[in-house]
């Protein structure tokens, strides 16, 4: 992969997850209106789905701009997005609501692509996978006193 690609790629991850770091970040500051949102569509467990998401968001985000074990951290994250457009933008009668839905989608899309291909060569990922010879198994280390 060329340079343009790698970073691309990088630049891709950075713009999906700052989405997620700013909503995530938003959540804490609004705590109690993010659970009332979250009970209001009648989710069981607003706090454990407030911590659930604050969690995915923030260190999803976090995980996917540096480029470490980006490909599981995307799926995760493709599936909370997935998730949220079906449980709280589901009005597709709604316009606002439609654009909102849509958006996840797509952003579900880029980030299924980011679970395909991999974070690229500017991110830890690729920063590990050049330390480890490919097909090499990894030995414990043992721990030092």
């Amino acid at each position: 992969m060329n340079n343009t690609l790698n970073g691309t790629a990088a630049v891709g991850r950075l713009l999906i997850g700052i989405l997620f770091l700013l909503s995530g970040l938003s959540k804490l500051g609004a705590a109690a209106a993010t659970q009332g949102y979250i009970a209001s569509v009648g989710l069981p467990a607003p706090l454990l789905a407030y911590l659930g998401a604050v969690v995915v968001e923030v260190g999803g985000s976090l995980l996917l701009i540096a480029g470490y074990r980006v490909r599981p951290v995307a799926a995760v994250m493709a599936v909370f997005t997935l998730m949220a457009a079906f449980f709280f933008h589901n009005n597709l009668a709604d316009q606002n609501t439609m654009i909102h839905f849509m958006k996840n989608i797509a952003i579900t899309g880029g980030l299924l692509q980011v679970v395909a291909y991999g974070a690229g060569s500017f991110s830890l990922d690729a920063r590990r996978a050049r330390r480890e010879p490919e097909g090499s198994i990894q030995q414990p280390r043992a721990l030092s006193a």
